[in-house]
């Protein structure tokens, strides 16, 4: 397929391989910022092609999973109504909060739908006026122009039956948190390309000059991520921190302007709280003054108020695995206690998170490092 197959050649991607390993000569440890570049690597064993002084480390970069569990609650609170129609991207059904998911609201009797965009509860709007349709609006820079064209078609329509319960992030404030982290190993950034796309990537150099740490905007496939590794390393080895963008037939400096108008229309930055990261200043988009008329948390703010708060006991560990500070191998329910069928976190259920990435590319073998086996697959195949 045209500019798939080309981008999964495995010629160009040894020859960048060893690329990297002739300019590396000392260890360093990088950091991708997108579960979508964390399965890549995991599934095609990127980080086993590499030199062993080079380590790969996973970040918070599925929106799925550092959705904080009070907002789950809400969700899940808002789906158990009547009245409701509660609507959601699939990834978000079976994220666990204390004791339940989506789907078991949904098995339990709530009119809880998946939908593959927000403007599909537009038309659901407009189909049951006599229900109050809520999208649970959850992701990145990169979704979050969609919402926000659903919301302000919602106002000049005059639909007045739909909601939004917002939970949408932003990357560069992740990021700097990481950063600011005095226990925080990370050296070089993996910047995500789609929410690139969007945005640009003049905020990432701000933060490459601050931090005096290289950022190099990737792709997806795997040459898109050994090349933007290997131009990461370069950095490093020549002492230079700056922001290089490795994805350029979709990155340009800055960014879709059209898509950050509608943002900028809809939405305003907030403080956001994320799972495993805490409270990040100026992490978060909520609506606007003049479209707080369309917010659930503000519509339904009266039956948000016993949704429950007290976590449950859990070996679970997948804050330290959004921090970049353990892999899943690592966790005592890995593969075991937490699987897909039976997750107790959110990156065992993301289509995007690590550990549904280990679960389902790698055979794992545990040990008190988290250390990771050279080959193989679940089923041991190379």
């Amino acid at each position: 397929m045209k500019f798939v197959d080309e981008y999964r050649d495995a010629q160009p991607v040894q020859r960048y391989c060893q690329a990297i390993a002739a300019t590396l000569s000392r260890p360093w440890t990088l950091m991708e910022i997108c579960g979508g570049q964390t399965h890549a690597i995991v599934k095609y064993g990127i980080d086993q092609l590499l030199p062993p002084d080079l380590t790969l480390i996973h970040g918070p970069g599925c929106p799925v999973c550092v959705t904080a569990v009070e907002v789950i609650e809400q969700a899940l609170c808002l789906a158990r109504q009547p009245d409701i129609i509660f609507c959601s991207f699939g990834d978000m059904l079976r994220v666990p909060g204390h004791d339940q998911d989506l789907l078991t609201i949904k098995a339990q009797g709530g009119d809880v739908r998946m939908v593959y965009s927000p403007l599909d509860c537009l038309a659901l709007a407009q189909a049951h006026p006599d229900k109050s349709v809520v999208f649970f609006a959850v992701g990145f820079e990169t979704t979050a122009p969609a919402t926000a064209l659903a919301v302000y078609q919602a106002k000049q329509r005059g639909i007045r039956n739909f909601f939004l319960l917002t939970a949408h992030v932003l990357v560069p404030p992740a990021m700097e948190a990481l950063l600011a982290d005095p226990d925080g190993q990370i050296q070089g950034f993996l910047a995500a390309g789609h929410v690139c796309t969007v945005m640009g990537y003049q905020a990432y150099q701000a933060l490459a000059r601050r931090y005096q740490v290289p950022i190099v905007v990737t792709g997806f496939e795997p040459l898109d991520i050994v090349r933007g590794i290997y131009h990461c390393v370069k950095q490093l080895e020549n002492n230079q921190a700056d922001c290089e963008n490795q994805y350029e037939r979709s990155v340009r400096p800055e960014g879709n302007l059209l898509a950050q108008q509608i943002m900028q229309e809809v939405f305003w930055v907030v403080d956001q709280s994320w799972r495993g990261l805490g409270q990040i200043p100026n992490s978060g988009l909520a609506l606007s003054p003049a479209y707080q008329a369309w917010s659930a948390s503000v519509h339904f703010a009266d039956r948000l108020l016993d949704s429950p708060t007290t976590p449950k006991v859990s070996p679970c560990i997948s804050g330290e695995i959004l921090q970049g500070k353990a892999k899943p191998s690592a966790c005592p329910a890995f593969g075991q206690a937490c699987t897909p069928e039976q997750p107790l976190g959110a990156p065992m259920v993301s289509s995007e998170g690590a550990c549904a990435a280990y679960y389902q590319y790698r055979k794992i073998v545990r040990d008190p490092v988290g250390s990771i086996p050279a080959t193989g697959d679940r089923d041991g195949n190379p």
